[in-house]
């Protein structure tokens, strides 16, 4: 006998709105707007050493990059570095995308050490510190730069904005950062309606999760298939071909299980991050392998092209 519908599930079906996770994985329909289901992200490329490193691993491994995003925030890198990383990532062009300001993890509240308060620690704590955000994405857009990795709800709305009122480039890429944690479709949805770009899922959402969030919402999504041990430590290279077929267009992005947290980083932890770069190449070459043996050939799916001049994120020359 089957369950009878709950008034919540017939309120959402009035609404137009999922009723349950996506269980049947259905194929995704949507793409990027060059045709690809999926691309490759490289996490935690801390600087141009790091970048460089990660650079020269990839030609020697042969592993397509779309995307470099950055971790410790615009605020510790030299204008000098920044420009360096938008002359290299423009050579490839290639997306880079910088995080943004001190975040409360770095602030002087008490809550972030408090149990419950864990989860606030890349959000912005009161209107000053939405300020420096603000100063570092200004300071960055002018440098080149045009993605920038963001983990809080009112930097969203400031940024979209100002990039609405002609303050900010019109082409800058919002990324939100996993730490903002939007772990269902409507939670998504109004990240998407608020201007984001692209999203960076929770790294323990099951893929009738993210189909679901999927059937709701054509923005791109980046998905972890290797998490950091600081958010599950998950090893998910197995569900790939499946994550492009249902959730594309998806980033498909590589972190490092067993590695030490390296944020924030500098001089004093750049051999390390380089090697951590390196080994996330590596885990790409071996992810990208895993696919092409399990779908490859005629049924494989469509990667986006690598190098596109009209790539999102690709740093501009300096204002």
């Amino acid at each position: 006998m089957p369950v009878p519908e709950s008034a919540a599930a017939r309120l959402l079906r009035a609404l137009d709105l999922p009723t349950t996770d996506a269980h049947d994985l259905p194929t995704s329909p949507h793409r990027f707007p060059d045709g690809g289901q999926y691309r490759v992200e490289i996490p935690s490329v801390e600087g141009p050493r790091v970048l460089a490193a990660v650079l020269e691993e990839a030609r020697t491994r042969r592993v397509p990059i779309h995307r470099v995003s950055q971790g410790s925030g615009i605020m510790l890198l030299t204008d000098a570095e920044i420009l360096e990383m938008c002359d290299m990532c423009r050579a490839e062009r290639m997306e880079l995308s910088l995080f943004v300001g001190p975040r409360a993890a770095w602030d002087t509240g008490a809550t972030i050490v408090s149990a419950a308060g864990r989860t606030l620690g890349a959000q912005l704590r009161g209107q000053d510190q939405v300020r420096y955000a603000l100063d570092d994405v200004i300071r960055a857009t002018a440098l080149g730069v045009r993605s920038v990795l963001i983990a809080d709800m009112g930097l969203l709305r400031i940024i979209d904005l100002a990039k609405q009122a002609g303050h900010l480039p019109s082409d800058l890429v919002i990324k939100i950062s996993v730490q903002l944690a939007a772990a269902n479709p409507l939670a998504v949805a109004v990240l998407a309606d608020e201007g984001a770009t692209t999203i960076n899922v929770p790294t323990d959402l099951s893929l009738a999760h993210l189909a679901a969030i999927r059937q709701h919402t054509d923005i791109p999504l980046d998905v972890y298939v290797e998490v950091p041990d600081g958010f599950g430590g998950f090893v998910r290279h197995y569900e790939i071909p499946q994550l492009i077929e249902s959730v594309a267009p998806v980033y498909v992005k590589f972190g490092l299980r067993n590695a030490p947290d390296i944020y924030p980083s500098g001089l004093h932890l750049e051999t390390v991050a380089s090697n951590m770069a390196r080994e996330r190449v590596r885990r790409a070459e071996l992810g990208l392998a895993l696919l092409e043996r399990l779908v490859g050939g005629a049924s494989a799916p469509i990667m986006s092209p690598v190098g596109d001049p009209k790539a999102p994120g690709i740093p501009a020359e300096r204002r």
